[in-house]
């Protein structure tokens, strides 16, 4: 089955494009990160410096770590749903739900190698400027030279393989299971859904308990915001569903048919978009709190007429690189997975058009699904965030409100906004341009 991967990515490389650009992003990542746990191993290397360093590393790694596991998920789970009328030809032919494994882990397998090999280079130039970041703000001395060696390409391809591998067999074992299997999977993710709210929400609580100035005050609310975030993802498609049902009459006034069409095909397809509704509110979520958390910390240290140590100016980086990382792959799920679904609904755009609707009520209908998609995200996300970011203020300030206006909330809808407007539309456009009638009768 290993031979009949490697003939399908050979006969069909663009299906795997959206898993490729993951795979390779997140690498570029781990592996940028990991050059500083090289450099801080380096000879000559001062105590303060490799301890920012590997800090560092340590901390943005991790988020690294799980967001590439997320980012290459989405995809490959997007792209295995699209392939089930060629798995289940596989099946009757006489495929084994394990041969049919073997096949989809091997390409995710060569993706994820290619994706790799192609992240070195722009790791070695993205650690050398990140180092030069912490030298330029007096965090790394200056005589430290860049390292790039066995650390970060071990954790570059391991990450990224295992990623893709654990994905890949996630993915088509959800594909291949049975519908008794499908309901006992539903009643794990929804057990998972409850453990990170009730993850989340003692983290928040346990903010309460630290004080005012200790070091760690910013971690705890932080991990519940996202744990928060990840629980409101897991239980997205019933939260889709509600609000649809909350909604219903108002979208359907404001939008006319293309607002009843929009209603019906989110509420039936709600479980799908949940791939996208993930990013949305991870990355709303994580954005607000990290960003905002950061606001409150710098106005604090300011106001009480201190000087920021090396720590504090070691957090606020890593603060804002974390921050970084989530913003550039929440964009790429969501574009990854937003152009995949909206490419694979061509046929249904041909019968839509078949049935009577126009090119426009198409479009509208798409529009909708998208303002529909970022509200929903952005308030499940900033619910989060908002939650952690309370928790922090109220400890750090003794205040209940940050002083930070919406201004920064405001460009981190913006930017949630423009990725799936942008992505939806344009797409569905470039999809029109096909006649009903072709469309209608595609496959996929």
């Amino acid at each position: 089955m290993f031979t009949l991967a490697l003939r399908s990515v050979r006969q069909r490389p663009g299906r795997l494009l959206a898993t490729l650009l993951s795979a390779f992003l997140g690498a570029a990542i781990v592996m940028t990160f990991g050059s500083l746990q090289d450099t801080a191993g380096a000879p000559g290397v001062d105590d303060v410096s490799a301890e920012t360093l590997r800090v560092s590393s340590n901390v943005v790694g991790g988020y690294g770590a799980l967001l590439v596991f997320f980012a290459v998920a989405s995809a490959l789970t997007v792209n295995v749903r699209q392939r089930s009328a060629e798995i289940t030809l596989l099946r009757n032919t006489g495929a084994t739900p394990a041969q049919i494994k073997r096949m989809v882990v091997g390409e995710a397998v060569l993706v994820g190698l290619a994706a790799a090999l192609l992240a070195i280079g722009p790791a070695m130039l993205g650690g050398r400027v990140l180092l030069g970041l912490f030298q330029d703000s007096g965090q790394v001395a200056d005589r430290v030279d860049f390292a790039f060696g066995p650390v970060a390409l071990g954790m570059g391809f391991a990450v990224t393989l295992l990623a893709s591998v654990g994905a890949a067999f996630l993915a088509v074992r959800r594909a291949t299971k049975a519908a008794g299997a499908r309901a006992g999977r539903g009643r794990i993710k929804k057990a998972a859904g409850i453990a990170a709210l009730v993850g989340g929400t003692g983290a928040i609580a346990s903010t309460f308990t630290m004080k005012a100035s200790a070091p760690a005050l910013m971690a705890a609310p932080a991990y519940g915001a996202i744990l928060l975030s990840v629980g409101f993802a897991i239980f997205s498609p019933a939260l889709l569903r509600g609000l649809l049902k909350v909604f219903e009459r108002p979208i359907t006034a404001l939008a006319g048919a293309s607002g009843y069409l929009t209603v019906h095909t989110m509420r039936h397809r709600a479980a799908q978009l949940s791939g996208l509704l993930m990013p949305l509110v991870l990355f709303t979520g994580t954005a607000t709190a990290a960003l905002y958390m950061q606001a409150v910390q710098t106005d604090a240290i300011r106001a009480s007429g201190l000087t920021r140590s090396v720590e504090d100016k070691n957090v606020e980086t890593v603060n804002l690189v974390v921050v970084g990382i989530i913003v550039v792959f929440a964009c790429v799920m969501i574009i990854n997975t937003l152009y995949a679904e909206t490419s694979y609904r061509r046929a249904e755009f041909g019968r839509q058009r078949l049935a009577g609707a126009t090119p426009g009520q198409v479009l509208r209908t798409v529009g909708l699904e998208g303002v529909v998609l970022t509200v929903t995200g952005v308030f499940f996300g900033t619910a989060a965030g908002l939650t952690g970011l309370l928790a922090f203020t109220a400890v750090r300030t003794d205040s209940v409100l940050p002083e930070p206006g919406p201004g920064v909330w405001l460009l981190v809808v913006a930017a949630a906004t423009a990725s799936t407007l942008l992505t939806g539309l344009s797409t569905a456009r470039r999809a029109l341009r096909t006649p009903a009638v072709a469309a209608a009768s595609a496959t996929a």
